[in-house]
C-alpha cells in the first residue's frame, strides 16, 4: 500500500467529559480528499479513523503493520479552527508509538498546524516529513518516489536531510502550490467515502453535533461533513483558517497572508451530496468558512438540493454582515435549518479590533431576528478574553448573548491560534502561550487562554466557564428549547450541563 491515512483521537484529552456523549465525531474530511486525488493518481491507499473507532494506541499499530503502508500520513485537520493543534495530541503519541514499534514506514505529517509551524513539526524525532498547505501536489509527488533518495527535488516538502556524523537537520524545500481554482474539480475528484470504517451502514460511526440533531441523540447519526469551497476571503487577528493556502515557506507567515478562496462547481457538489444521500446521511454539515457569500456558487447548489430534494437537515456558516433577507426561504427550502454566526464579540470596538475592520456596521439584533423569520435556527459564536477585553467588554458579550437567546451558542475562551496574525503578535510582545498541545484546546483540562491587557488567563477561563453555565441554565433559553424542540430535547439539554469541566488553570 502506497499511503495510509490515519486520523489521531484526542477526544478525551481535548473535551475531556463531554466528549463520550456530547462532542461530534466527524468524518475526516481531509483524509478523505486527498485519499480520493491521491487514488485518482493510481495510487493504493485506505483511512484509518482512530477517533472513530477509539482505538488504543495498541490497537492502530495492529491495524498499520497488518495494512504495510509505504507512507502513514497523520492528518492533523479539523473543523474547529484550533482542531489542527489539538489533534497533534494524539498523532504525536501515534507516530512515538510507530518509530518504538520499529514499524517499517515513514510517518508523515499534514495539516493546518503542520502548515503554520512546519519546522516545529519536523523537528520530533518520530516524524519523518511534513507537508506545507494542504499538500496535494507534494503528496502525489512523493507517493511516485522511493520516499528516499530524490527527497530534496520535491517541492511542498520538509524532510530530515543527514548531516555531518549522521545528525537529521530538518530541512524545508521550496513551495509547492495549492490547487488552483480551474483545477479543483480534477485534482480534488471527491471524497472516498467507501473508505470509511462502518458497523452496520456507511457514515453510522459519525455523530452530528448536539445541537444540529436538536438535541436529540437519535437523530445525530448517520451523519457527513463537505466543503463545497476552501478558505476565506477575511483576515481576522484570531483566525488561522487560512493557513492551507500557505505557498510561502518563510518564518511568520501568517493566515492574513493566505487568505482566498476557491470553489468546487455545483455539479461536483451536487454528485457528493447524491452519494450521501443514497448512502441514508439526513444531517449534513457544510463545512466551508463562508458559505454565504457568493450567489454565483451557493444559490444552484441550493437549488439542486431542492430539484433532487436530498432531504437533508443542513448548517452551515455566515458572517453577521452577509446574511442576505432575500437568500434565506432559498436556504430553508433546500434545508439549511441551521446558520452559525460570527458575533464574536458585543463590544463594537473589540470586535472592530479583532477583524481589521472588515466587519459592516450591521444590527445583529435585526439580522437574528430576519433568520428566525425564516423559521432558520441561529448558532451564535462568541470569544471571550481579546486582547482589549476588560471584564466589562466581556460582560457585554455575555449580556447581547442572553438578549439574542439563540438556540444554540458556541463561547470560546480566546486564544493565539498557530498560525494566526495574533500567535505572531502574542510572540512579538511575550504573552505567555500553552506550554503543550493540550492547552489550545478550548474545552481541555490544560486550557490555556491568552491574557487580556487588562485580566489574567485564569480570569479570562473562569469568566468563560460561569458564561457558559449562565447561557445554558437560563430558563429563558431553556424554554426555547422546549418551545422548539420538545420536552425531552430539554432535559438532554440540562443533562449537558451537569457535566463540569475541570480547569488547571483554575486550580482544579
Amino acid at each position: 500500500m502506497d499511503a495510509l491515512f490515519v486520523t489521531p483521537d484526542s477526544s478525551v484529552q481535548a473535551y475531556q467529559g463531554l466528549a463520550k456523549v456530547y462532542s461530534a465525531i466527524e468524518p475526516p474530511t481531509w483524509s478523505l480528499l486527498l485519499a480520493e486525488s491521491c487514488r485518482a493518481k493510481g495510487h493504493e491507499v485506505a483511512i484509518l479513523d482512530c477517533d472513530a473507532e477509539r482505538l488504543t494506541l495498541e490497537q492502530s499499530l495492529v491495524r498499520i503493520e497488518t495494512l504495510k503502508p509505504r507512507l502513514v500520513v497523520l492528518v492533523v485537520y479539523g473543523q474547529n479552527p484550533n482542531s489542527g493543534t489539538t489533534s497533534m495530541i494524539g498523532a504525536l503519541a501515534l507516530a512515538k508509538a510507530i518509530k518504538k514499534a520499529q514499524l517499517d514506514t515513514k510517518v508523515c505529517f499534514v495539516g493546518s498546524h503542520t502548515s503554520a509551524l512546519p519546522m516545529e513539526v519536523l523537528s520530533h524525532d518520530c516524524v519523518d516529513i511534513v507537508l506545507l498547505n494542504e499538500g496535494v501536489y507534494a503528496l502525489h509527488n512523493l507517493l511516485k518516489s522511493n520516499l528516499a533518495d530524490d527527497l530534496a527535488q520535491i517541492k511542498g516538502i520538509g524532510y530530515k536531510k543527514q548531516g555531518p556524523a549522521g545528525f537529521a537537520m530538518p530541512t524545508l524545500n521550496a513551495p509547492q502550490s495549492i490547487v488552483p481554482q480551474e483545477r479543483m474539480d480534477e485534482d480534488l475528484p471527491g471524497y472516498a467515502w467507501d473508505l470509511l470504517p462502518y458497523r452496520e451502514k456507511p457514515l453510522d460511526l459519525y455523530r452530528a453535533h448536539f445541537w444540529h440533531a436538536e438535541f436529540s441523540h437519535e437523530k445525530r447519526t448517520p451523519f457527513a461533513a463537505i466543503y463545497t469551497s476552501l478558505g476565506c476571503s477575511f483576515g481576522c487577528d484570531f483566525c488561522m483558517i487560512n493557513i492551507v493556502n500557505r505557498v510561502d515557506s518563510s518564518d511568520g507567515v501568517s493566515a492574513a497572508q493566505s487568505r482566498g478562496m476557491r470553489f468546487w462547481s455545483p455539479a461536483w457538489v451536487a454528485r457528493q451530496m447524491r452519494k450521501l444521500a443514497d448512502l441514508g446521511v439526513r444531517t449534513l454539515r457544510i463545512s466551508d468558512e463562508m458559505f454565504f457569500l457568493n450567489r454565483k456558487y451557493y444559490t444552484p447548489i441550493l437549488q439542486q438540493a431542492i430539484d433532487e430534494d436530498f432531504g437533508f437537515n443542513m448548517w452551515t456558516y455566515s458572517r453577521v454582515d452577509t446574511v442576505r433577507r432575500d437568500a434565506l426561504e432559498l436556504f430553508k427550502r433546500a434545508g439549511v435549518n441551521w446558520l452559525a454566526l460570527g458575533v464574536e464579540a458585543g463590544n463594537q470596538m473589540v470586535r472592530q479590533e479583532v477583524s481589521k475592520g472588515s466587519f459592516k456596521e450591521v444590527n445583529i439584533r435585526d439580522v437574528c431576528k430576519v433568520i428566525n423569520d425564516a423559521d432558520i435556527n441561529i448558532i451564535s459564536n462568541y470569544i471571550f478574553g481579546f486582547p482589549d477585553d476588560t471584564r466589562e467588554t466581556m460582560q457585554e458579550t455575555l449580556d447581547l448573548a442572553l438578549e439574542l437567546n439563540t438556540e444554540m451558542a458556541n463561547m470560546y475562551p480566546c486564544q493565539a491560534l498557530p498560525g494566526s496574525p495574533m500567535y505572531y503578535t502574542a510572540k512579538k510582545n511575550g504573552w505567555a502561550l500553552p506550554d503543550s498541545y493540550e492547552g489550545y484546546a478550548f474545552l481541555s483540562y490544560e486550557s490555556q487562554p491568552l491574557p487580556t491587557k487588562y485580566m489574567s488567563a485564569a480570569e479570562v477561563l473562569k469568566f468563560r466557564d460561569e458564561a457558559w453555565r449562565t447561557y445554558f441554565t437560563n430558563p429563558d433559553y431553556l424554554s426555547l428549547v422546549e418551545r422548539r424542540f420538545g420536552e425531552q430535547e430539554r432535559k438532554n439539554v440540562e443533562d449537558m450541563t451537569s457535566i463540569r469541566l475541570k480547569r488547571k488553570l483554575l486550580g482544579d
